[in-house]
């Protein structure tokens, strides 16, 4: 297998050389993934700031060691890094890399993911599970070594089942229904938090979420662990589902994970589609996004335009409502050209509504402004449009 030397944020390391990246290969380095990496090295270099010691970090799927060596050489105050893989190939490479960055304090284990987790029982500060798919095998096996006060960060990269293309792998992987609609990798992100929150729940454990994103094929979310029944009851009350009306975009949030939900939209009479369980509560910690934003400076090197973008956006979207509103898709339900993203936000906010943009995607914004109300605004805005051309 020949190898490559590559640069990432402050590390060097050796990495084999592939036409594809595909589970398939023995060992991977996924170039794509670089500002997943970026944006864990900041948001675990924010959490060590809010904790009073130095931190111990597990990155489960360790490949080549990037993860874990970065997060060695990047972050202050990280006393010991574990880089687990059981591809034998693998550990091997992050062994060398280990050495190529003279980094001490990381050691390098060939192990099952879940094996691990169950025998480093609340030995870990921050544990990482960054799988090729579904992270849903080893969700259950951080619930149970996690302490209190730590935080865990879990990368899905099966979008398709999360956002609703394939529906059984959704409900056989997460326990949830999924929505293919307009705004499925929100729903998708939900899902994912939804699982986490019932999976850790079982150990009278429940999560905050600090920071989340969906971006390209991927979905991530990192979240700090509390303890204690009453607390856990209490933050199961996020869980709910949301019902979609396909036929004017109408979308409900009912929380609670047996709520009555009525089976046609109270607008049109349409059918709803329900989705869920999934997390209602909060996907971003404004203070935590905004010391994510203070942090990039110091720690990023090269992808710093792209990661402050992306807080910036979810800085902006971290009081919002539930769902989002995709422009152009709501026009098309109006039968009407889309006006400038910008004047329908102005228009809103003129009105009382709150709204922000949404790192799900350009074209989208979210309000909460009910779907009648945003066409209402729409609709205006075009007439108003048209007189002005007049």
């Amino acid at each position: 297998m020949d190898n490559k030397t590559i640069h990432e944020g402050k590390v060097t390391i050796k990495v084999p050389e592939f036409e594809k990246i595909t589970a398939k290969a023995p060992v991977f380095y996924n170039p794509a993934m670089e500002l997943n990496r970026d944006l864990s090295v900041v948001a675990i270099s924010v959490y060590k700031e809010s904790v009073d010691h130095d931190i111990s970090v597990c990155d489960v799927f360790g490949g080549t060691g990037i993860r874990g060596i970065r997060y060695a050489k990047e972050i202050d105050g990280v006393e010991k890094a574990v880089i687990n893989d059981l591809n034998p190939l693998a550990v091997e490479l992050a062994k060398e890399n280990t050495k190529l960055n003279e980094l001490h304090q990381v050691s390098v284990c060939k192990d099952d993911a879940n094996m691990i987790l169950r025998k480093c029982k609340g030995k870990f500060d921050v544990i990482d599970i960054d799988p090729f798919g579904t992270p849903s095998y080893y969700v259950e096996s951080a619930a149970a070594s996690l302490r209190s006060g730590g935080m865990i960060c879990i990368t899905a990269t099966d979008t398709s089942a999360l956002c609703g293309t394939y529906t059984e792998p959704c409900i056989r992987k997460y326990g949830a229904i999924p929505l293919k609609t307009e705004y499925c990798h929100e729903n998708g992100l939900r899902i994912l938090a939804g699982f986490i929150a019932r999976t850790f729940s079982k150990y009278k454990k429940y999560i905050e979420v600090k920071f989340s994103h969906s971006t390209e094929h991927y979905m991530r979310i990192y979240a700090v662990i509390g303890k204690g029944a009453a607390n856990t009851d209490e933050s199961l009350k996020s869980l709910g589902y949301i019902a979609h009306c396909k036929n004017c975009l109408n979308r409900i949030v009912f929380k609670g994970l047996s709520p009555v939900i009525p089976g046609k939209c109270p607008i049109c009479g349409g059918i709803f589609n329900v989705g869920g369980p999934l997390w209602c509560g909060e996907m971003y910690n404004q203070d935590f996004v905004s010391s994510m934003r203070d942090t990039v400076n110091e720690l990023v090197l090269n992808k710093e335009n792209k990661v402050i973008k992306l807080l910036d956006t979810c800085f902006e979207e971290s009081n919002a409502p539930v769902t989002h509103f995709e422009i152009h898709k709501v026009c098309k339900n109006l039968k009407t050209s889309a006006p400038p993203l910008i004047d329908i936000m102005n228009l809103l906010k003129k009105e009382g509504f709150f709204v922000s943009r949404t790192h799900f995607s350009p074209t989208s914004l979210k309000t909460d402004a009910n779907i009648t109300e945003l066409k209402n605004i729409i609709v205006n805005l075009k007439q108003a449009q048209s007189t002005d051309q007049i």
